[in-house]
């Protein structure tokens, strides 16, 4: 326990950091035409091999009743029913390598139909059920320009240097790439030879949508000359299946992405922006002919950005998904009036069952029932299910696990910021056993991104902090998504900036409610929070410690060096690095570590390609020239998302609560024993 607030009883009734491994959720939804089947993915965590793993189920959308599609300790996902549900397509690892394989729902049986070199994805059957398309990384032959001459026979010389000349040559999570491109292919549902469809040096990657006639593949792809330093200019494309040719369908200067082909095979619904290179734009959505022709926006004067879409039976509404002020909703936009009709939010769902929809994920069926991950902040994804306007949850995958534990409640919380009055929202998480008459330690958790936002969801992270008796505050500040345009680019070319005085606006609201000790106040955040977090400590000294975990210290330096740069100069800047050094330093924490005073860890993932862990390395290295008390945990063979491996969240965790427990004042017994 990090302060000693709670009793023994009610230790062993908190969450533990290693309950992560106990933790089950839902996802990748599929539902059959009547609305009486759901298929969805069962993920768990292994602990034996410290792996999340995955199996498919389904449920009977009446009964409740589930039953396993596939079992095993490995990898089963992206499962899609068939045309004529008598079979599911998925992709698993069982064989070590990931394959397409398919089980007859009937008997049970099961055949793996691939054997590719390569992970397959973006599944999608075709109409008549005979064929799957799917996309795959083709490697290409690559040679070293120079070869070392006058290597003897049977002679052991270093391996040949690594000779690069692309843009992109490594990503976060992926390591150092090799030569290739992401190509489509089909194959027959009863096995056989894939058939590769596209042979070039682009990035056809999906999802992908079939024509009613199954002649022609509708997918999103960035294929402009220009496309390394364009990274978000994609279009729609057709692709026949017959001869092979490519027609672009779209041609804006922005991501046009996400085609889906209405049921009657006349339109395409796509989500797309004009990019203006800012900090962030809404999604909005747009239909056009199946030809390309009459494209027209359809979600006119909406400052939200649409997430997900599905069409309904009748080609006339598109289903849409969007979050706002935290929490998903999800609505029916008609292409006729141009209007929206909300059909599921934390106010519709609240009257039926009173928990907000926060899972991003969710299917439609013929007649009309939609599935949906369901979650709240006790509680992670479940499947649900909307049924003539009323929610029904039907798995409660956790319930036999967290259902006997202590978690934290979650408040939420509006405040106004000292920077110019704006409402800002957040949440507190209170310990187990709260006690509004004692004092409590605070933590203050901030977001990455920085465009994302936190919500009413289900956080291990957060539960854990509040489970060691500490008040948890998590926000929203300027700059976060599902609040408008103007919100998330208040910090356009302006990161970090007011959203310190937000972060700091909630820390004051908190403590007027009069339950936080002001001597333990502790602040910690990752990539876009680590970047916070150092502003922070760099620009005041209330705060008793501090973690800084994978952040951003110095932009010049980020922008060379992180995996995704060509995005990062662009959207982030107005200029180059060395045509405008002050700006990039301005908005540098380093610039300010002088100031720092706060005890502070850094903690990355060694294999982090996205905030290299360069650097954390500058930082740590500036603080001890400094002489401020500082520490840094390196979390081996990790990339920037840490929690792949659950123990990695294991270890996020404790190191943060040991590193504030060191500077928590002592009490009188602990003087004494000193």
């Amino acid at each position: 326990m990090l302060h000693g607030l709670l009793f023994a009883d009610e230790y062993l009734n908190t969450l533990q950091s290693q309950d992560i491994f106990s933790l089950e959720y839902a996802s990748g939804l599929d539902i059959s035409k009547d609305g009486k089947t759901v298929v969805f993915v069962r993920n768990f965590m292994d602990i034996q091999t410290d792996r999340k793993l995955s199996n498919i189920w389904s449920i009977d959308t009446k009964s409740k009743a589930m039953r396993p599609i596939t079992t095993g300790d490995h990898s089963d996902y992206s499962p899609l029913l068939s045309p004529d549900e008598n079979k599911i397509a998925y992709i698993s690892t069982r064989t070590g390598r990931p394959q397409i394989y398919i089980t007859w729902l009937d008997s049970g049986q099961t055949a793996k139909i691939t054997n590719l070199t390569s992970s397959p994805s973006n599944l999608s059957w075709s109409p008549d059920g005979n064929n799957l398309v799917f996309s795959m990384f083709v490697e290409k032959p690559q040679s070293n320009p120079v070869s070392l001459p006058g290597k003897p026979k049977g002679a052991k010389w270093s391996d040949p240097a690594i000779y690069i000349d692309d843009v992109y040559y490594r990503f976060d999570g992926g390591g150092y790439t090799t030569k290739g491109s992401t190509e489509i292919f089909t194959i027959p549902t009863l096995g056989g030879t894939p058939r590769q469809l596209t042979n070039d040096e682009f990035d056809n990657s999906g999802p992908y949508s079939w024509s009613i006639d199954a002649k022609t593949i509708f997918f999103s792809a960035n294929r402009h000359e220009n496309r390394d330093f364009a990274p978000l200019n994609s279009d729609v494309y057709a692709l026949s299946v017959e001869d092979l040719s490519i027609k672009q369908l779209t041609t804006r200067d922005g991501p046009d992405n996400n085609p889906v082909v209405s049921p009657n095979g006349k339109l395409i619904a796509f989500t797309g922006f004009d990019d203006k290179r800012l900090n962030y734009d809404n999604a909005q959505l747009f239909v056009m002919e199946a030809d390309g022709s009459d494209i027209r926006q359809v979600s006119e004067a909406f400052d939200r950005s649409i997430d997900g879409l599905a069409w309904d039976d009748d080609s006339k509404n598109i289903y849409i998904q969007y979050d706002d002020k935290g929490k998903s909703v999800l609505a029916l936009q008609s292409l006729r009036r141009g209007t929206k009709r909300t059909i599921l939010s934390e106010s519709l769902g609240g009257q039926s069952y009173g928990r907000p929809y926060t899972g991003a994920e969710f299917a439609v069926s013929a007649s009309g029932q939609v599935a949906f991950t369901l979650s709240d902040p006790l509680r992670p994804a479940d499947v649900a299910l909307i049924n003539k306007k009323k929610t029904i949850q039907l798995t409660r995958l956790n319930d036999d696990f967290l259902g006997h534990k202590a978690l934290a409640k979650i408040e939420e919380i509006w405040f106004k910021s000292s920077a110019d009055e704006r409402d800002i929202q957040g949440w507190i998480a209170y310990p187990p056993g709260f006690d509004n008459s004692k004092k409590y330690p605070l933590v203050l958790e901030i977001h990455g991104g920085p465009v994302t936002a936190y919500g009413p969801h289900f956080s291990m992270e957060v539960q854990l902090f509040a489970a060691a008796g500490n008040v948890v505050l998590y926000t929203n500040p300027r700059g976060s998504s599902s609040y408008g345009k103007e919100f998330a680019n208040t910090i356009d070319k302006n990161y970090p900036s007011q959203d310190y005085y937000d972060l700091m606006s909630g820390v004051d609201a908190v403590i007027e409610k009069g339950f936080i000790d002001t001597d333990q106040l502790y602040v910690t955040g990752g990539s876009g929070g680590g970047v916070l977090t150092a502003w922070t400590i760099g620009h005041t000294d209330r705060f008793a410690a501090a973690v800084v975990a994978k952040p951003v210290i110095n932009w010049y330096s980020f922008v060379l060096t992180a995996d995704f740069y060509p995005f990062f100069y662009q959207y982030w800047f107005d200029k180059k690095p060395w045509e405008d050094l002050k700006t990039y330093m301005e908005y540098s924490p380093i610039s300010y570590v002088g100031n720092v005073k706060t005890p502070t860890m850094l903690l990355t993932g060694e294999a982090d390609f996205r905030t290299p862990i360069s650097e954390t390395e500058q930082y740590y290295q500036a603080l001890k020239i400094q002489g401020v008390d500082s520490a840094m945990v390196r979390i081996p063979g990790a990339s920037h998302g840490i929690y792949r491996k659950p123990s990695n969240l294991m270890a996020k965790v404790e190191y943060i609560l040991w590193w504030f427990n060191q500077y928590a004042p002592k009490t009188k017994e602990a003087l004494n024993n000193d």
